[in-house]
């Protein structure tokens, strides 16, 4: 039986977590629960699981992380304050199912250089297709990963289209229901940028040779192309408690945890470009990626301000990329990489964002 910390669970992913863990009693033990400010939430689930060790907010979840003994910490923190709670785990030597990709992108080589092998399991849906894929080969016959994207709710309109978009059509999404940022960051597409950036420090390919191409039935995860021209993709019915059951026991599956497709039905998968001139976020990321050090930290956390800004009426839709583009251009990154300095650069990014948006009013 597996122990498990879950960090977010009053949100998306720790409640379907526990949903997971609640059917198979007999293959996981809850022994923490760390929320971020449901405090009723979090009271209700301890009472169900029998649990002592809860946690409300990241400072306090990265202490439980260290305190209690546990086989695997699942992390779906939203945000970069979920990068604590990852090095916790990793320096607890506990497996990581990680579905805070923020701390991963913010933290970079200090995240990897502390991680194992293995000791990661990724639960983006994404992350988790290749991960599954990837047993299909070795390392060095891979030659591209293909993220697959649905689109989100803006896909098929031009740049625009795109500038009178509002918040309410922004967290429209077709497929997912995720919390704010996470869905207006699938609008523009920062999320898919993102998770370019996670899949490079997860599987060690180069940006050259990450894709991601357009899948509006989110049917096909992600693919991997190898050297001789096959390409394996994980397809499943849009789920997260499938990647979610893979990261609590990975490599092992959990029968039964979501409905497998239906072949007896007539159906269509349909596969497209990615528009880059009307969401340029990809590529964006793709540079900020490359570059390393401190600039994903700032990428990120220029957004997380923007669209902010932009729930709040004060700026348009295209303006959040074009606020988080003049913050990384003007960023002049510190030669190394350190916690102290990834907390000043997001401060930062933060006050150059607020700036950047203050001047757009005027």
């Amino acid at each position: 039986m597996r122990r498990v910390v879950v960090l977010g669970s009053t949100g998306s992913i720790g409640t379907q977590a526990l949903e997971v863990i609640r059917n198979n009693p007999d293959r996981f033990r809850v022994v923490g629960l760390a929320a971020g400010t449901d405090a009723a939430g979090l009271a209700a689930q301890a009472a169900e699981f029998g649990v002592a060790d809860t946690a409300l907010g990241a400072v306090e979840a990265e202490a439980l992380v260290r305190d209690v003994a546990a086989d695997v910490v699942l992390n779906g923190i939203t945000g970069s304050v979920g990068l604590g709670p990852t090095l916790a785990a990793l320096e607890e030597g506990r497996t990581l199912a990680l579905a805070n990709k923020e701390s991963l992108i913010v933290g970079g080589e200090l995240v990897t250089a502390l991680a194992a092998p293995g000791q990661i399991v990724p639960v983006d849906s994404e992350h988790s297709a290749i991960a599954q894929a990837l047993r299909s080969g070795e390392h060095s016959e891979v030659r591209r990963l293909v993220l697959t994207a649905s689109g989100g709710p803006f896909r098929g309109r031009t740049r625009e289209q795109l500038a009178t978009a509002t918040p309410a059509e922004a967290l429209a999404h077709p497929t997912w229901d995720m919390g704010r940022v996470v869905t207006t960051n699938s609008a523009t597409l920062v999320n898919k940028g993102l998770e370019v950036i996670e899949a490079h420090l997860l599987f060690g390919v180069g940006y050259a040779d990450i894709d991601v191409v357009v899948h509006p039935q989110s049917i096909v995860h992600s693919m991997v192309e190898f050297v001789d021209g096959s390409t394996i993709a994980q397809a499943s019915p849009p789920d997260m408690r499938l990647p979610i059951s893979l990261g609590l026991d990975w490599p092992h599956r959990v029968t039964g945890v979501g409905a497998p497709l239906d072949f007896t039905r007539a159906s269509t998968w349909t596969f497209e470009p990615l528009d880059e001139e009307a969401f340029p976020a990809v590529a964006l990321a793709k540079s900020v990626g490359e570059a390393g050090r401190t600039y994903p930290a700032v990428f990120n956390a220029a957004n997380e301000q923007a669209v902010d800004a932009f729930h709040d009426g004060r700026i348009g839709f295209l303006d959040i990329l074009d606020i988080v583009r003049r913050v990384v251009d003007t960023h002049e990154a510190p030669a190394t990489l350190s916690r102290e300095g990834l907390a000043d650069a997001e401060s930062w990014a933060r006050r150059a964002a607020d700036a950047a948006v203050a001047a757009s009013g005027q």
